[in-house]
């Protein structure tokens, strides 16, 4: 098969925050391989997963952004591309393992029940009985959805149906190991780093006891996901009012009037000395 996708067309294949088990029982589904979508990576914010199906079993290659000269750039393997769109376009005529990618996988459709008039900019508006893709399931309540004119936003799950039911496990398919990730053309390097390694490390830079709402100073540039309007930007000395602190290490903050979440190794807590500095 030839590949038919466009690679600029980021809505046909970022798939948002989606769950590894989800992108298994989506792709496993699929009858050819070559069948592929990317997601935002759990276990290292920031970065992307590109989810292949390949032959009989599921392949996710992490993709890492990597900051150089205030410009991201995104690394697969041992090879860079300044954008997600040129690494798929190059994986169109080139092999991952053992198929080039062909296709974005097929979204989950909605059918709106009432009329949505939207109340802010980055909702979509809908009218009951119209055909929604769903782009993104960003929260419980509110997913990121793209009707049949192209327009894209936020809509609310209450208000919409599934067409479709979601496809099941297949429980005879093999399961890709929980925490690997492939790599084209080379073999698996081992990640020393404890951030890269995930989130399951000790939150060294967290005090025993600490009073929430409570002042921390930005110790790592983040400039987070064009397409994830939750994640806050990060600028080092920025100063972010920490809210809620989250076992999954994504904490809830505000930092420059936006609230939003952040990784927790991004940022430390103000000494009280410090604070009494900020405040007078």
């Amino acid at each position: 098969m030839e590949a038919d996708f466009d690679p600029e067309d980021k809505y046909s294949w970022y798939f948002g925050m989606l769950s590894r088990e989800r992108t298994n029982n989506i792709l496993l589904g699929q009858e050819h391989s070559g069948v592929f979508l990317v997601r935002e990576s759990r276990t290292m914010p920031g970065d992307f997963v590109l989810c292949v199906k390949e032959d009989q079993k599921v392949s996710h290659y992490i993709i890492n952004r990597i900051q150089a000269s205030g410009n991201s750039r995104f690394k697969i393997g041992d090879k860079e591309f300044p954008d997600i769109p040129s690494l798929l376009n190059f994986y169109k005529t080139h092999y991952l393992d053992t198929t080039t990618l062909i296709k974005p996988a097929p979204r989950a459709r909605l059918l709106c029940k009432y009329d949505f008039p939207g109340k802010d900019p980055e909702d979509l508006p809908f009218k009951r009985g119209d055909i929604l893709e769903v782009i993104s399931e960003d929260e419980e309540e509110w997913w990121t959805a793209r009707n049949t004119n192209g327009q894209v936003g936020q809509i609310p799950v209450r208000y919409t149906q599934p067409i479709e039911q979601s496809q099941q496990t297949n429980t005879t398919a093999p399961r890709p190991q929980q925490q690997e990730y492939q790599q084209p053309d080379v073999r698996p390097s081992p990640i020393h780093d404890p951030y890269r390694a995930g989130l399951g490390v000790a939150m060294t830079n967290v005090p025993i006891q600490i009073q929430l709402p409570a002042k921390a100073q930005v110790i790592l540039q983040r400039i987070p996901s064009a397409y994830d309007r939750r994640q806050l930007r990060l600028e080092v000395g920025d100063i972010v009012t920490v809210l809620k602190m989250n076992l999954n290490g994504q904490w809830e903050g505000i930092s420059n009037g936006k609230e939003g979440i952040f990784p927790f190794t991004h940022i430390r807590f103000l000494t009280p000395e410090e604070l009494r500095n900020l405040n007078t």
